[in-house]
């Protein structure tokens, strides 16, 4: 499989998030890849407008490896949607998250195919994690027996340099503030709630500070983090707002627990400011020492010649679900820079690196099974 044009194909879709059309289209182009092989593919559909192609070569549910991954992206302008190289970078909306490492993946399950490697293996490929992954946790639901003894996760970093060896907990938290409407000329009279939100959020950064850019930095960056996302009140400029509303995005490291995270809530949010937790997850934390991360780090080094790093990494990942289900996951990608920016690349040489590194990794857990 030739990977990059795989790549560039499928960032011509337009699959932003949501996009069910383009979406849809993606998955038939993915399943045409596959045609006249003996891959078993499935199109999930619960959730509307994000599919989930779940593609492998047994109708096991205990695996030996998956590697995950997703085709939707984030909004970008139409030219975004036109891959380019140039100096052995590809720019282009979804060339570094994660539409050049989702054909990294499809390359590895033609590998084991053609290679009939006898290794029990599948990719799955969702299509709403730029927006909270419900398709993935449906089909999750859907399939409680599905288990893998590692996961390989291409949609972490930016840096083929380094292995990912733990991500934190997203935790979505609305908060709410009722106020009391009355005259812009008159605030006394009422309670504003953009106010009181303004005092929560002030509160909030008491435990979770601000950190910006052109700021603050913290010194260790595995620590939580309190994001105000989105934040919206009042409908007309003379009149004082009753009902005002935030959205935030909080990552707990390992140490930390939404239980504490409610206690911190309730302790500090003002009188009249309500919350709710949206949605939660876990952590994913692997040990340095794990037998399949050592052996894939070996490869991995052999191959770029130069060492590893173990890192830390403050996003989410849709391998927590299989962390949770005991497996061993190895979140590694290939390098640029630019995610979710008007300038995202990738560094080709990177892909067809990571591609390299996968099928070399799956020829030797192939071999290292007993017959």
């Amino acid at each position: 499989m030739n990977i990059i044009k795989v790549a560039q194909d499928l960032i011509r879709f337009r699959s932003e998030t949501g996009n069910a059309a383009e979406i849809d289209k993606a998955m038939v182009y993915i399943q045409a890849l596959f045609a006249g092989s003996d891959a078993k593919i499935d199109v999930f559909r619960q959730i509307e407008g994000a599919p989930v192609i779940f593609i492998r070569n047994t109708e096991a549910t205990d695996f030996d490896a998956l590697i995950l991954g997703h085709i939707d992206v984030v909004a970008a302008d139409d030219e975004m949607f036109e891959p380019r190289q140039k100096d052995g970078l590809m720019y282009g909306r979804g060339t570094l998250d994660m539409k050049s490492f989702a054909a990294v993946a499809l390359n590895s399950m033609e590998y084991v195919l053609t290679q009939k490697l006898p290794l029990k293996f599948g990719v799955i490929l969702s299509s709403d994690e730029e927006k909270g992954s419900r398709g993935t946790e449906a089909f999750l639901a859907a399939h409680p027996q599905l288990k893998a003894k590692i996961v390989l996760d291409n949609d972490v970093g930016g840096d083929i340099g380094k292995l990912i060896l733990k991500c934190k907990n997203p935790v979505f938290v609305k908060l709410t503030a009722q106020g009391t409407a009355a005259h812009g000329s008159r605030p006394w009279e009422g309670v504003d709630a953009n106010e009181l939100m303004f005092e929560a959020v002030r509160k909030l950064r008491e435990i979770y500070p601000y950190f910006a850019k052109n700021g603050v930095v913290p010194a260790d960056k595995w620590i939580d983090t309190l994001h105000v996302a989105t934040v919206g009140g009042g409908k007309v400029s003379n009149v004082i707002s009753d009902y005002c509303e935030a959205l935030c995005d909080i990552r707990l490291t390992e140490t930390s627990s939404v239980e504490e995270l409610e206690k911190n809530l309730r302790r500090v949010l003002p009188e009249g400011v309500t919350y709710k937790i949206v949605s939660s997850s876990i952590p994913v934390v692997m040990r340095e020492d794990d037998p399949y991360i050592l052996a894939y780090k070996q490869f991995a080094e052999a191959i770029l010649g130069r060492p590893l790093s173990f890192e830390y990494e403050g996003g989410a990942t849709d391998s927590r679900a299989f962390a949770a289900r005991g497996s061993t996951v190895i979140m590694h990608s290939g390098s640029g820079d630019g995610m979710h920016a008007d300038g995202e690349y990738v560094e080709v040489d990177s892909v067809l690196k990571l591609g390299e590194i996968q099928m070399k990794f799956l020829q030797k857990l192939a071999l290292a099974k007993p017959d």
